[in-house]
């Protein structure tokens, strides 16, 4: 009797389980799968659109070659300076917008009105306003441009990463702007750590540093994931994007193929990023015990 009721509980976990995710599997069959599976033909297709309809022409893997061998600068010359400045960008907005959770998690006055502001450009920072907002040279700190930071680090450092910091540079505000997502995550995540370990860790003469280290941090470490994965994908998807801008193109069979070619990078700078979170989580577990 009890088995069966252990089974059936199980069952009914599993039920509930499939049931939440049934809104996004509906939806991904409904209006992502075709597009996806679409996109894939017409990138093995040269297509072309008259009036009676649209014609399909079979090219093979012309338009990967075109795009890997023969034309490398459609991809390279602006895929890798976008990942130089990627791997640059991922560890400010992690850094930034934990110490932010940390801090609006504290008690103080008008605690909740700050939390606001911090989420506040999630809301109103849309594509065409970031886009307005670069293209007026805004987001800039005073001090960069008065004390000339760009020049100093392109003195001092090679122009491969010169160029990538200076960007973030130029637009450090928008950057900041972007951690509104994860500001909220690590916040519920920081609420998950009992107070009363820290408490405890106060009782024994921890300092606030080393509670840090050996408290927060640790627990922290499924939300530091789950936000490497979102500032990934949304640094991936931004609308300055030099890569998104090269696949709207008229040409539908080529634009097809460089989508699947940047959808691949992505997976990989993905799969890089959490085969280096596993060995770091995995090494400070290990200091740890």
């Amino acid at each position: 009797m009890n088995r069966k009721f252990r089974l059936s509980s199980v069952a009914l976990r599993k039920m509930e389980g499939s049931l939440f995710i049934a809104p996004w599997v509906i939806g991904f069959l409904s209006f992502i799968a075709f597009p996806l599976g679409y996109s894939l033909y017409m990138s093995f297709q040269r297509v072309k659109i008259t009036a009676s309809g649209i014609e399909y022409t079979p090219v093979g893997v012309q338009y990967y070659r075109e795009i890997l061998l023969a034309d490398g600068g459609l991809l390279y010359n602006d895929l890798l300076p976008f990942l130089r400045q990627s791997l640059l960008m991922i560890p400010v907005i992690i850094v930034f917008s934990m110490m932010v959770a940390i801090l609006l998690n504290q008690k103080f006055v008008g605690r909740d009105f700050f939390r606001v502001i911090f989420f506040l450009p999630v809301i109103f920072s849309t594509g065409q306003i970031i886009t307005e907002f670069i293209a007026q040279g805004e987001g800039t700190l005073a001090f960069t441009t008065e004390f000339e930071v760009g020049r100093f680090i392109s003195t001092y450092l090679p122009a491969t990463w010169a160029n990538p910091i200076n960007k973030i540079v130029s637009s450090f505000v928008l950057v900041l702007w972007s951690s509104g997502v994860q500001i909220l995550i690590f916040l519920a995540g920081r609420q998950t750590i009992s107070a009363s370990v820290y408490e405890a860790a106060r009782i024994d003469g921890a300092a606030p540093w080393e509670t840090f280290w050996k408290i927060t941090l640790p627990g922290l470490s499924p939300f530091i994931f789950l936000n490497l994965i979102y500032t990934v994908v949304d640094l991936f998807t931004f609308p300055q994007n030099p890569i998104i801008s090269k696949v709207n193109t008229t040409n539908y069979g080529l634009s097809s193929a460089l989508a699947w070619i940047y959808f691949v990078i992505v997976i990989a700078f993905l799969s890089i990023a959490i085969f280096v979170f596993s060995k770091v989580a995995k090494a400070t577990s290990g200091q740890q015990r």
